[in-house]
Formats: C-alpha cells, sequence, structure tokens
C-alpha cells in the first residue's frame, strides 16, 4: 500500500493519521468472540407474549372484512390488535424532518399495497399459539391490478391515496437538476452515446433478523428492547405513533447483529409497545428468517437512462440523466434517497451542460429503503459503467478518460455548489500506480489543485 500523503487537506487535520491505512481493533471485537456482547435477543422476562403477524397474501387489494374468531379461540391467544387500536395509525419515519405526507399505516384500515404487508398482531402465549392464530384468521379480499415497473406506475391509475404513483417534490414530479444548455451541448458533440442501466432490490440478509421486546414498568413507563440502528430516531416516532409523551419510552440498545441500514425504519417497535401497554405484559416481535427477506425494506431497484454529448477527444460536454427510484408500497426513506441520487448527478465529473430527472415512484412491491450509501450506489454503478462504454467506444484509455473530465477544486457542480477537497486526480493516480499502470505524461502531471494540461 502507498504511504498516505498527508500533504492533502492538511489545514483540515489537527494531527497526523492514525487510523486510515492501519490496522486497528475494533472496540467491541472482544465482547463479539468472547460472547460477552448482548443483544436485544438476550433480554428475557417472565409472562412474555409473542407477537406474530398476520401478513397480505396479495400485492394489492381492497380489505372487504377480518375474521377473527376462529384466531381468539386458539389455546394461548390473548389479543389481536388492528388498526383500530393505533392511536395515529401512521408511520412517521420522515416527519420528524420535515417530509411528508405520511403514507403508510401501521396497521392497514381498507387496502393493501404489497405482498406480506402486515395486517393485523396476534398475541398468544407461545411463538406457537401465535402463528397457529395468525394461519386462522380470515382475510376477504377484492383484488385490483398490481404495477411492478416504474415507468408504468407513471403512466397507471394512481393506487396511492394522494393521487399520483410518484412522490411530489414542490410541485414538481421528480427531483430536477438544470445546469446549463443540455441540448445545445448535444448538438456541438462529436458523439452522442446512450445507455440504460437496472439494478434490483437488493436485502441486506442480517444475520439477526429485526426485533425488539417492549416491556411495562409499573410507572407509566415502557421499556423497549430494540436492534434499531438509529435509537432516538426510532423513541420519536414511536411516541407520534403511540401517541404518549416522549419521557414515556425508553430505548435500549445499540448493538445491532447486522443492520447495514435494514434496521432503520420504525416497523417493529410501535406494535410491541402498543401491545405491551394494552395487556400491561412484555411482548416480543421478531420477525423470522422468511419474513426478513419478504418484508424488511431493501435497497431501492433503480432504472437510469444517460445520454452523453462526447468530443472526439474525450470531453463530455453534456450528460442528460432520467432516473427511476422504485419506492415500492410506501415512501419510507426512498423520497430522501431520490434527492441524494439526483445531487449525486453527474458524477465526480465537471460537465459544462447537465440535465437531471430524477423520479420517486410507487409500485406494489416491498417498500424499500435505507442500505448503505442509497441514492449514490446505484447511480455510481451507471456513472462508471457509462465512462467505460465511452472509453471503448474512443478506444481510450478508461483511467484517461476519468482524469480527463474529473472535477478540480473551484469548479462548480451541477446542483450549484463549489468543488473543494476533491484529490479525485490524486485518487485515479495513486490507483495507477499501484495496479502498474503507465498513464501518459500528460495525465500523470494532472493535480486537483489546478486545470492544467
Amino acid at each position: 500500500m502507498e504511504k498516505i500523503d498527508a500533504s492533502f487537506f492538511a489545514k483540515e487535520r489537527e494531527a497526523e493519521l492514525s487510523v486510515v491505512g492501519e490496522s486497528v481493533q475494533r472496540a467491541d471485537a472482544r465482547g463479539h468472540v468472547t460472547g460477552r456482547t448482548q443483544f436485544y435477543e438476550d433480554v428475557s422476562f417472565p409472562n412474555t407474549l409473542h407477537l406474530k403477524m398476520v401478513r397480505s397474501t396479495r400485492h394489492h387489494a381492497m380489505i372487504k372484512n377480518i375474521d377473527t374468531e376462529a384466531a381468539m379461540k386458539v389455546p394461548g391467544v390473548v389479543r389481536i390488535l388492528t388498526y383500530k387500536d393505533v392511536p395515529n395509525n401512521w408511520y412517521t419515519i420522515l416527519k420528524l424532518i420535515g417530509v411528508g405526507p405520511d403514507d403508510e399505516p401501521v396497521l392497514p384500515e381498507d387496502r393493501v399495497l404489497f405482498m406480506g404487508e402486515q395486517i393485523c398482531a396476534v398475541l398468544a402465549e407461545t411463538p406457537q399459539a401465535a402463528l397457529e392464530a395468525a394461519r386462522r384468521v380470515v382475510v376477504d379480499y377484492e383484488d385490483l391490478p398490481p404495477v411492478f415497473d416504474v415507468e408504468e406506475a407513471m403512466t397507471s391509475t394512481p393506487f396511492k391515496k394522494d393521487g399520483t404513483n410518484y412522490f411530489v417534490y414542490e410541485g414538481h414530479n421528480c427531483r430536477r437538476i438544470r445546469f446549463g444548455d443540455v441540448e445545445k451541448g448535444f448538438a456541438e458533440a462529436d458523439h452522442v452515446i446512450e445507455h440504460r442501466y437496472d439494478s434490483s432490490p437488493i436485502e441486506h440478509a442480517p444475520t439477526e433478523t429485526t426485533g425488539c421486546t417492549a416491556k411495562p414498568e409499573g410507572n407509566g413507563r415502557i421499556t423497549i428492547y430494540s436492534n434499531t440502528q438509529a435509537l432516538y430516531f426510532t423513541l420519536d416516532n414511536m411516541a407520534l405513533i403511540l401517541g404518549v409523551p416522549f419521557n414515556k419510552l425508553r430505548l435500549v440498545g445499540g448493538t445491532v447483529g447486522g443492520g447495514f441500514g435494514g434496521k432503520v425504519d420504525v416497523i417493529v417497535e410501535p406494535i410491541a409497545a402498543l401491545g405491551a401497554m394494552l395487556t400491561n405484559r412484555p411482548v416480543k416481535y421478531a420477525y423470522s428468517r422468511a419474513e426478513e427477506m419478504q418484508v424488511s425494506s431493501p435497497r431501492a431497484a433503480e432504472r437510469i437512462y444517460i445520454k452523453d454529448g462526447v468530443m472526439k477527444d474525450g470531453r463530455i460536454v453534456a450528460r442528460k440523466i432520467t432516473l427511476y427510484v422504485d419506492a415500492g408500497a410506501y415512501c419510507r426513506h426512498s423520497t430522501y434517497g431520490t434527492t441524494k441520487a439526483a445531487a449525486h448527478m453527474p458524477g465526480p465529473y465537471t460537465i459544462p451542460n447537465v440535465h437531471v430527472d430524477a423520479y420517486c415512484v410507487y409500485t406494489n412491491r416491498t417498500p424499500s429503503s435505507a442500505m448503505r450509501g442509497f441514492g449514490v450506489t446505484i447511480g455510481d454503478f451507471a456513472l462508471e459503467s457509462q465512462m467505460d462504454q465511452i472509453a471503448r467506444f474512443l478506444d481510450m484509455d478508461p483511467m484517461e478518460l476519468r482524469l480527463l473530465n474529473a472535477y478540480r477544486d473551484g469548479d462548480m457542480k451541477a446542483h450549484r455548489k463549489k468543488v473543494d477537497g476533491a484529490a479525485l486526480v490524486e485518487v485515479i493516480q495513486a490507483a495507477a500506480r499501484q495496479t502498474g499502470k503507465q498513464l501518459a505524461p500528460r495525465f500523470a502531471k494532472m493535480s486537483s489543485m489546478r486545470r492544467e494540461g
């Protein structure tokens, strides 16, 4: 490995680097390997009730009736919760950062929008009794046509209550970037290169499935032992859903058996805490592996069209991007991820003419949400694949193509923020050296600090 060049961003450092490039033991490693680390599953209480969910067997349907009579006759069943039991029956995942509307019910009132959507919660003395009762709940559906393709959803009959199958950003049907004159750039280009890139939903597949245990404390407070990745975020949203003061809830967590963004959504905690409030007993709600794979929100599928105007020497003079993020049935964090995706375009390259339309689209798939750099990761896959396509078309070295177009300090990004501390040129040059790639002298002398060559 090359020695780190500490001259970059020197003014932003208070001390010499001591971690980057070094092998450092994780702070929690000893607890993990000795088995001393406590997860939420390690905490158990007497008289705990087990919660199992009745889930939709339809992608899209009206709920005509829910019959729980046979389920209540299963020995050990204590209570079945429906939407009527939820004080404020809306997930409020992004309300606290000003993003709305609240579009996902905690338990659906009249319709389901994806396969596996939770409908009602069974509380029983044992997991086996809860599962048997959940199987005996009869849901009467009126099937409706589902839509699974993002472009089809844009023009399909709306299935969302707000009247569109896409999120509306300040009155616009997409998140937009306009920089320069892209059509003029295409007209002046020597070549116009277009490609489409698609990704599929990706499940995080953590070793530990999503879950929590909610315990009444006898003083009007409830303690929730959870594997959430966002304790305070979860606490605030639970208080809003349950209609209780924030100080009536205590979250205990911090140890997550794999999350990667998949345990940011506030899904299991509110309904478990509600069960504990209504029965005055501890309630445990844990996904099975099948539930984790089916209903835990994945990374969104995306479809990205990239059209580039390119000069013979490799300079990209225009880039037009149309991007569709498949949010699935509900917003969750996809509206935010789509904004990130738009802001990341046109990649780490200075292009004088840029046009971006980024759509957050609803389909009847499992709602998507956060996953490790979501909103940027799939965009990077598409952008860098496009750069390789251009390099092949021009018979140009792909590293040199990137060096030619890489942004430098002081350049203006398409979303009108000035580049500062780029170092992209130097990173590419270091990668070339470490892989034994010989760059032409012109490219070897380039710098992120100045635009020479």
